[in-house]
């Protein structure tokens, strides 16, 4: 397996990465732990999960299956899909954000998470609001990195500029899942995510 830089960062992850959005959907639990098993056995390292997964069922069990192997791995997870009913438990707003780390955290049984997403776009939420309560998790060590998923450019750009000015702690990494309006669109995320800065 070869292992590359995350971004501009020093984090060496795995090429390839396992992604969990099936598990407790349609895997059962001991199914997704052999693959996990199979997954590290194969030199992969880099473990991506989500609090929306199952409504945090996929956290639970790489969490399960990582216990006592959280130094050799590499976990990210995410925030800002909906979860349920409530008004807070979608978006990037401070609230949800802060109370949605410590639930992903108690499932990972881990204190932090590697990388941390915005899972998807919020229009609702002031982007210095989002930066700024991310910002405090790094600060709090919580989270190493952080990235942003399914982001047009030019949002993307936006947040950057706003961590820029502000001081907060700029992204490390981005995703594109085809969201974005045109191929362009996302050849550009991809362009921008490519230029980002490590913090420092």
């Amino acid at each position: 397996m070869d292992y590359v830089n995350l971004g501009r960062t020093g984090l060496k992850v795995s090429r390839l990465s396992f992604g969990t959005a099936s598990f407790g959907r349609v895997r059962d639990d001991e199914a997704c732990a052999e693959v996990l098993e199979a997954a590290l056995e194969a030199g992969i390292n880099f473990f991506d999960t989500a609090n929306f997964y199952d409504e945090g069922r996929s956290e639970r069990i790489t969490g399960r299956v990582f216990q006592g192997r959280r130094h050799g791995v590499v976990i990210a997870s995410k925030v800002g899909m909906r979860l349920n009913e409530g008004p807070n438990r979608i978006g990037l707003n401070r609230r949800t954000i802060m109370e949605e780390i410590e639930g992903s955290l108690k499932r990972l049984q881990t204190d932090h998470v590697d990388i941390y997403y915005a899972h998807q776009l919020d229009v609702t939420t002031p982007v210095d609001e989002t930066m700024r309560a991310f910002d405090d998790l790094v600060r709090q060590g919580k989270v190493r990195y952080l990235g942003c998923s399914n982001f047009p450019a030019w949002r993307l750009s936006k947040a950057l500029w706003t961590s820029d000015v502000g001081g907060a702690w700029p992204g490390s990494t981005a995703f594109s899942r085809g969201t974005t309006s045109s191929n362009a669109a996302s050849s550009a995320s991809w362009s921008r995510c490519a230029s980002m800065k490590a913090w420092g």
